[in-house]
C-alpha cells in the first residue's frame, strides 16, 4: 500500500484527552461546536464523526458510560432507536442520502474504535460512493467541507429530532 500524508489528521494522534473521548464530549457542553455536537438531550448526544466514512457520518452516543445495548436501562436504549429513526429521516429527506448505513461495533474484536463506549453509527450513502480510488489505493476522497457539513447536519437536528 502506498503512504499518503494527511496532515490534517495529526490532532487526532495528539487531542487526547484523560479518560473516555465520548464521557469528555458529553459532559463539556460548552464545546459542542469544538467537537461538533449536533444534538444533545438528558438520554444521549448527537456527533459527527471527526473522521468519516462518507460526508454526514454521524453518531449518536448515551451519555452513560457503558459498553454493550443491554447495561442501558430499557428506557433509554429506546430513546436512542427512536433518534436513531428520526436521524435515517434526517439523512435522506433532509440531506440527500440515497441510502443509510447504521450499526454499532459492540468490543473490539467487532471492529469498535472506542469499544469501552456504546455508540451508533448512521453512515449516509449514495450511488457510486465506492469507485476504483477506494477499492484500488485504499483512498478516500471528499468534496465537501467538514464544517459545512456540521452546520447543515445541525440545522437539520433541529427540524428532524425533535421528540
Amino acid at each position: 500500500m502506498e503512504n499518503l500524508y494527511a496532515p490534517w489528521r495529526s490532532a487526532y494522534f495528539s487531542e487526547k484527552v484523560d479518560g473516555c473521548v465520548f464521557c469528555h464530549i458529553s459532559c463539556n457542553k460548552d464545546d459542542d461546536h469544538i467537537q461538533k455536537v449536533f444534538y444533545r438531550d438528558l438520554v444521549c448526544f448527537g456527533v459527527m464523526n471527526k473522521y468519516p466514512y462518507t460526508p454526514g457520518h454521524i453518531m449518536l452516543i448515551p451519555h452513560t458510560h457503558v459498553d454493550v445495548p443491554l447495561l442501558l436501562p430499557q428506557k433509554e436504549w429506546l430513546h436512542i432507536q427512536v433518534l436513531a429513526q428520526k436521524c435515517i429521516t434526517m439523512l435522506l429527506d433532509g440531506f440527500g442520502a440515497q441510502g443509510v448505513n447504521m450499526g454499532i461495533n459492540i468490543k473490539r474484536s467487532a471492529g469498535a474504535g472506542i469499544p469501552d463506549h456504546l455508540h451508533i453509527h448512521l453512515v449516509p450513502r449514495w450511488n457510486g460512493d465506492t469507485n476504483f480510488i477506494t477499492a484500488v489505493a485504499d483512498t478516500r476522497i471528499y468534496g465537501v467541507d467538514f464544517e459545512d457539513i456540521y452546520e447543515k447536519i445541525k440545522t437539520l437536528a433541529q427540524e428532524f429530532l425533535v421528540l
